[in-house]
């Protein structure tokens, strides 16, 4: 990967209280790696905490609130996992409603393991196909989504994958969908 994302901004979307520290630190490189700003986006300021599965790893410095952002500020999302993650985020109004306006404007959006939970939240599965962390199949099915065993899967800019096993696929991905989708020149002129 060089520069595909040049001239590309990307959120990474996660709870102040912890996230799946290796979905974000692998998609977080893959992006940065292919030429994209990125930056962390948090329902509080100051350090985001990372984990290992239920152990605690690095910290993370939050470089804006979720509260003073918006979806027009950026070309890509990504969400990473982790339970307590996209369990916190669906219930922060300002983080569902970030969430909302990616798939409102048609911007390509990445999300692997439990990340599923905020797109429910945000009410913009209906009538997509997608992957997550099994246990989340019944809710994202009653969510009006069909759910699928892949490794990484793709359905109109939305790159979803199982687990931390599955990122280098859903790293290769999101860097492809995300230079496919709306460049800031296009969104600009549409």
């Amino acid at each position: 990967m060089a520069n595909e994302l040049q001239g590309r901004k990307v959120a990474f979307l996660v709870a102040h209280e912890g996230v799946e520290q290796v979905e974000l630190t692998e998609p977080w490189k893959a992006v940065k790696d292919a030429g994209a700003e990125v930056e962390l986006v948090s329902n509080r300021s100051g350090e985001i905490q990372g984990f290992n599965h239920l152990d605690k790893a690095d910290t993370f410095q939050v470089d804006r609130e979720v509260s003073g952002v918006s979806s027009d500020d950026y070309d890509a999302l990504v969400l990473p996992g982790g339970v307590a993650n996209p369990d916190i985020l669906r219930g922060t109004p300002e983080a569902v409603s970030f969430v909302k306006g990616f798939f409102e404007q048609e911007k390509p959006v990445g999300a692997i393991c439990h990340a599923p939970w905020t797109l429910i939240e945000a009410d913009v599965l209906r009538g997509r196909t997608l992957t997550s962390f099994p246990s989340l199949q019944t809710d994202i099915r009653n969510a009006g989504a069909t759910w699928v065993d892949e490794e990484v899967h793709t359905d109109k800019g939305l790159v979803t994958s199982r687990n931390p096993d599955d990122l280098p696929a859903f790293c290769d991905k999101i860097v492809e969908e995300f230079e496919e989708g709306k460049h800031p020149e296009q969104a600009r002129s549409a």
